[in-house]
């Protein structure tokens, strides 16, 4: 698998694999996937991956650990989650900083009560995934609309979680634009509230502008223009880290979404020293 420095890379969706399959070499650094949706998956899919893995570095993103929830982490899932990451190498696994089950899964990223006890919890959680998967995890800042009880600020609690776990950051700047705009906070001032150590990787993605004041994370359109702006702020105090373009349904040809990976790689020269 190539061992290069990663700074731009792709999500790994079932939708786009033939197209990937026939991108050429060196278009991105890396591909990102949900390992949930691989994980034991043969034929034609399993092909393929096997076969991107060859040509590119793979970083993982997880779905459904739901490191807020109150059941017991899954630590079948975690033991395959770990041999899926030996097996192709990932340099970078992360998880989304939110609970995804309750009695069973709830097919969403539900947002954690920022207070002191879910910090406690949540952290427990994530030094608990570290140790079954022997390495480092990032989590990601997640989008949200309607939020739960709120005893501290979302800036304060992201940094609390990382601080008492000891864990990485993935970076959404996506996500805290359009938090920013939904909950009434200033995102450049969030950004230089994070701890430069912690952010190991950024997301970009496209929202939809539902109001004025009201942002829905899609990950269904181009990267709107205030997110490139935002990136090139982030990609200032955090540098020029690895960096996924999301894209999950209404994809474009190819070459259009090669084209903003490029651009995240501009961005990343021009402003991420």
């Amino acid at each position: 698998m190539p061992q290069h420095t990663l700074h731009t890379g792709l999500g790994l969706r079932r939708g786009l694999l033939p197209d990937l399959l026939t991108m050429e070499a060196g278009a991105v650094d890396f591909l990102e996937c949900a390992p949930e949706n691989w994980i034991g998956v043969g034929g034609a899919f399993g092909q393929g991956l096997a076969r991107l893995a060859e040509r590119f570095a793979i970083a993982c993103h997880g779905l459904s650990l739901s490191l807020g929830g109150t059941a017991p982490l899954d630590l079948g899932f975690l033991q395959r989650t770990r041999q899926f990451l030996d097996q192709h190498q990932v340099r970078m696994y992360s998880e989304h900083l939110s609970y995804c089950s309750d009695d069973g899964h709830l097919y969403d990223l539900m947002p954690i009560p920022f207070t002191d006890e879910a910090v406690h919890h949540v952290a427990a959680r994530i030094r608990q995934a570290q140790d079954i998967l022997g390495r480092r995890i990032a989590v990601e800042n997640i989008s949200y609309y309607a939020a739960p009880y709120q005893a501290m600020a979302e800036l304060d609690f992201v940094r609390a979680v990382l601080d008492e776990a000891d864990c990485d950051l993935l970076l959404d700047v996506n996500n805290v634009f359009v938090n920013a705009c939904n909950h009434r906070y200033d995102a450049r001032a969030f950004l230089a509230g994070l701890p430069r150590k912690r952010v190991v990787g950024m997301h970009v993605a496209g929202h939809y502008d539902e109001a004025p004041d009201l942002k829905v994370d899609t990950h269904g359109a181009p990267v709107k223009e205030d997110v490139w702006a935002l990136f090139a702020d982030a990609c200032q105090r955090f540098g020029a880290q690895p960096t996924v373009l999301e894209r999950d349904f209404n994809y474009p040809p190819l070459a259009e979404l090669l084209a903003e990976t490029a651009r995240i790689r501009d961005v990343q020269r021009a402003h991420g020293a």
